[in-house]
């Protein structure tokens, strides 16, 4: 099977012979590529919605895995049981909802060795969630893919706190990215400076209470911008 940029980064993160759950699975691709490359020995994938399981019991049925692919329908991880995987993804969706499935699978926490996490937004709260809940952020890379900016982490209990006490720049781009000079961080870094510029510039022609409120949220995120490529350079 062949996967999108996002997707094959989000397969690549997960560590071989693990047995995973695939939350949101949608189309079920990712089990499937990793049951299919020999990555994974056996794969549960799992939705809250019915329509997209029954697509990925398809795809499943069309690639002859029904023996190794369990298809589950389940609020986040409300419907997994404890050593049923080893590893659990939650790709695709916003950052609140994954800390919400991460919290509601508190029961999963001592037996899952690995969480691959690729949240869409919210990334600095969700660092602070797992820093908070004691995971360490073991490996992370941001890529591009048709213009839009995605971040995977590999997250885990079981290994040493990387740090504690990130700056807010580290909270909002990535300790990790940040220390390896990522160079799409840096691009992305470039881009959301001109962004910001150009919104403050804007907003200098306006005047009221609301408007100078903004100015200083803007110049603080420009702050950040600011503090993470000088550490990059």
């Amino acid at each position: 099977m062949k996967l999108s940029k996002r997707l094959e980064t989000v397969a690549s993160f997960v560590t071989e012979g693990s047995n995973i759950a695939d939350i949101g699975t949608d189309h079920g691709y990712i089990p499937i590529y990793l049951v299919e490359e020999g990555r994974c020995p056996h794969a549960i994938a799992m939705d809250v919605r019915k329509g997209p399981l029954e697509r990925a019991k398809a795809h499943i049925a069309e690639a002859g895995l029904e023996e190794r692919i369990e298809v589950r329908l389940s609020d986040g991880l409300k419907a997994l049981k404890a050593e049923e995987a080893d590893c659990i993804v939650i790709a695709g969706m916003g950052g609140e909802l994954v800390m919400r499935i991460m919290e509601d699978g508190r029961h999963m926490w001592g037996t899952v060795r690995q969480w691959v996490l690729s949240p869409q937004s919210d990334l600095d709260k969700v660092r602070r969630f797992l820093e908070e809940e004691e995971f360490s952020i073991v490996q992370e890379t941001m890529i591009k893919e048709d213009g839009k900016y995605y971040t995977v982490m590999s997250v885990s209990r079981e290994a040493k706190p990387s740090q504690s006490g990130y700056t807010e720049a580290e909270y909002r781009y990535g300790k990790l990215l940040i220390d390896e000079k990522n160079q799409v961080l840096c691009e992305f870094l470039q881009k959301e400076q001109c962004q910001l510029k150009s919104i403050l510039e804007e907003l200098k022609k306006q005047s009221s209470e609301g408007v100078q409120n903004r100015m200083m949220e803007i110049t603080r995120e420009l702050a950040w911008n600011k503090e993470a490529q000088d550490e990059m350079r």
